[in-house]
């Protein structure tokens, strides 16, 4: 029963996150878009740099 119960209150719970959600804005969905493409080049160009220096140090 008590996995029931628990099934019930997160039912509930991503009802009342459900019932806030709103769509984002054009400018808000582009602020996000350039954010997370922005740290996916960072986090590449962190991986190339790591790995050119292994490279160089122990070929």
């Amino acid at each position: 029963m008590k996995a029931l119960s628990s099934l019930k209150s997160f039912i509930e719970k991503c009802k009342r996150v459900w019932a806030v959600l709103k769509k984002p804005t054009k400018e808000e969905f582009l602020t996000v878009a350039k954010v997370s493409a922005l740290g996916i080049l960072v986090i590449g160009l962190i991986g190339f740099i790591v790995g050119n220096i292994v490279h160089i140090f122990f070929k």
